[in-house]
């Protein structure tokens, strides 16, 4: 297996330590903003979004005069997170209760549900109600917005909605918002929708107010999980024949095998089930009262298989006594096809071994954290991906190669996700002495102070989703598997592209600061964050340039010494040592003094340099160059911008060459560069004749 990635956490437990109000570290960020209309919750698996929408509705009901509070989940069995709570015995004021009447995620026909709704809305005594997405949807259209009015709707996995005409609920959403004093509370713990639908209008994303609790807070502030890792495993033929390759029984696992319509599945579901269970050993029984499988490891060693696969009347009996499961020993192995993955809670589980590309990215986050809970004597936390190995003789080549960069693309998402955060603090908002907290990364305004817009965008979680578009673009994975797009013309065009695209209202200045801080914090994420001067390994390159980077001038370096404030900074630079207590940004082998950023070494920055090199590695010459001739024929013709970044490469090209880059070169960043240099010299000449005319 391929390691892309892999984190290691500090194992602080403030994420699970609780206050004098019972409350862990996301939840009091969260009732900090209790009094918000409309609030958005992005927080990751396990982070206890539940409780929190608990403590919100809570204070909401009893002290703001709101009637009823709605809590709407995507599905039945997500409904039990929101069951009656015990709040008070751990300090909280209010417990959460919710009458059994009133607890529509149970057994039922939609439409008995529907009424059930209704009378709960209509009742001047009841208060609190749990339903999914599709009775609120049927509820909602017998009724009308007027009759939400002072309720709480709380939508969990909010990435549920988006602004799409079809999308139900993204409707009921914006018609609360017009028509009712309903406050929204909307959960999620990925706000990325793989069909890349904006979840909210713009208008009224911005009436939100955002509390974001980050997946490497969560996860380096528990007891007990030390690292995480991201793999692949690239397979030739059919992925049973490599399944034994990655199936660990020694690690609690859920396997979930490919849809039956996708290019990895045999088409026969329970086929492939039998065949994982001959991988684990020679089948033994079937408990008649649970359904769970007791397989024979080689070892000796008596594994238990829960299918949840099979679709037999047993299968309810599985998922029932998954529901129950307290102890380590009560399973091994849990195999699932569309199960196992949003809401479902086994802490014990290690590694997630996904088969095939999975289209939707927050598919993907989902998946990886039934592995992320934390629990006493796990180490370690392990999501493999299993995915086919293009094959340049197939005449699928073309699909299989763009599964391969949409996976890849997934990791790269994550690796921005699980690495330590970066901040930025403004000069002009800080105080005389002010200390900064570590991760932090000053921008030089005095002169040119950071517009309200921009420090909302990145105070608010903006620069993830600047960075989730990006890295769903086909050029950008293409940068990662293979050398045929310049880092500059992703920092430079692509970036940018998207920053425009998102941020319509952000002016050029605006939207070039925003592009050095999304820049700067992939390439901080992508190294490991910012490095503390005594954590520098032994023999650390220091650079440190004459000139920082500031937000006067329209983006041209200042000259060491000379920051907008007035401060002194020609003390701070040394010979290759390193003194007093600093922090570094890694680009390429040197470690730069964060203090001298400037825009030359930003747009130097490759976050993807790692991963190329372990892919590399990983795959074969044939199957890159696969990859390399797939990611050529589909790229868009040569564009000005792009051959603007380009010409100072091709200069260094003909001077190292003594010559001009060739079309018919076998290299492709060669081929590229002659792409550029005709456009180059096409233009020249249109322009020539244009003035002799």
């Amino acid at each position: 297996m391929t390691e892309l990635i892999k984190v290691e956490y500090g194992r602080t437990g403030k994420s699970t330590n609780s206050n004098t109000l019972g409350m862990r570290e996301m939840q009091a960020r969260a009732y900090e903003k209790r009094d918000s209309q409309y609030l958005l919750l992005k927080a990751p698996p396990a982070s206890g979004k539940s409780r929190a929408l608990m403590f919100l509705a809570l204070h909401k009901l009893h002290c703001t005069g709101l009637r009823k509070a709605i809590v709407a989940v995507p599905e039945i069995s997500i409904g039990a997170s929101f069951k009656s709570t015990d709040l008070t015995t751990h300090g909280f004021e209010w417990d959460w209760h919710v009458e059994d009447r009133n607890d529509l995620c149970r057994a039922g026909n939609d439409s008995g549900k529907v009424d059930a709704f209704c009378r709960f809305m209509a009742s001047p005594t009841d208060r609190i109600l749990v339903c999914t997405h599709a009775t609120l949807r049927f509820a909602f259209a017998k009724l009308g917005p007027s009759d939400f009015d002072d309720c709480l709707v709380a939508i969990d996995e909010f990435h549920h909605v988006s602004v799409d005409e079809g999308n139900r609920l993204g409707g009921l959403i914006d018609d609360l918002m017009l028509g009712a004093t309903a406050h929204i509370v909307a959960m999620t713990g990925s706000y990325f929708r793989g069909d890349a639908a904006p979840i909210l209008l713009p208008d009224d994303e911005a009436r939100f107010n955002k509390v974001t609790y980050t997946y490497y807070e969560q996860l380096n502030g528990y007891r007990y999980l030390k690292s995480l890792g991201i793999g692949y495993h690239f397979y030739p033929g059919r992925y049973l024949d490599a399944i034994n390759e990655v199936l660990d029984p020694d690690k609690k696992t859920i396997v979930h095998i490919p849809n039956v319509n996708s290019g990895e599945s045999t088409k026969d579901k329970y086929s492939e089930v039998d065949h994982i269970l001959d991988a684990l050993g020679e089948v033994e029984a079937q408990d008649s009262q649970t359904g769970i499988v007791t397989v024979r490891h080689p070892s000796g060693r008596l594994l238990k298989v829960a299918d949840l696969v099979t679709d037999t009347p047993i299968r309810r009996d599985v998922q029932e006594y998954l529901r129950g499961v307290e102890h380590p020993e009560d399973v091994d192995v849990i195999i699932a096809l569309g199960m196992a993955k949003e809401g479902f809670d086994w802490p014990f589980c290690e590694h997630v071994l996904t088969i095939g590309y999975r289209r939707s990215m927050t598919e993907i986050v989902q998946i990886i954290g039934r592995a992320t809970r934390d629990s006493e004597g796990k180490t370690h936390a392990q999501f493999t991906n299993l995915i086919a190995q293009p094959d340049a003789d197939d005449e699928d080549v073309k699909v299989s190669v763009n599964n391969l960069l949409k996976a890849i693309t997934v990791s790269l998402l994550m690796e921005q996700v699980l690495a330590p955060s970066v901040s930025f603090k403004p000069r002009s908002r800080m105080q005389a002495g002010e200390e900064t907290e570590p991760g932090t990364i000053i921008i030089e305004d005095t002169q040119a102070p950071v517009s309200d817009k921009v420090i909302s965008i990145l105070q608010s979680g903006g620069q993830e989703d600047i960075i989730a578009a990006l890295l769903q673009k086909s050029e950008v994975a293409a940068a990662a598997v293979t050398e045929v797009v310049e880092p500059e013309v992703i920092n430079e065009f692509e970036l940018p592209k998207v920053i425009e695209r998102l941020h319509p209202e952000l002016d050029a200045n605006e939207r070039e600061l925003l592009r050095e801080t999304v820049l700067t914090t992939m390439g901080a994420r992508a190294t490991g964050g910012l490095f503390n001067e005594e954590d520098l390994p032994e023999g650390a390159e220091i650079h440190e340039p004459g000139q920082i980077y500031d937000t006067h001038g329209d983006g041209q370096p200042a000259e060491l010494g000379t920051a907008s404030d007035g401060r002194d900074l020609s003390d701070d630079s040394s010979e290759g040592g390193a003194s007093g207590s600093r922090q570094f940004l890694k680009i390429g082998d040197k470690f730069v003094n964060i203090e001298h950023l400037n825009i030359d070494l930003i747009n130097q920055i490759n976050p993807f340099q790692g991963a190329y090199e372990i892919l590399s590695k990983a795959l074969t010459a044939p199957v890159l160059k696969a990859i390399q001739d797939t990611v050529v024929g589909d790229r868009a013709q040569m564009t000005e911008e792009e051959a603007v970044i380009l010409w100072p490469r091709i200069v260094e090209f003909r001077k190292a060459k003594g010559r001009a880059p060739m079309v018919h070169s076998d290299d492709h960043m060669e081929v590229r560069y002659a792409l550029a240099l005709a456009y180059i010299q096409h233009k020249k000449r249109e322009r020539m004749q244009e003035a002799t005319t």
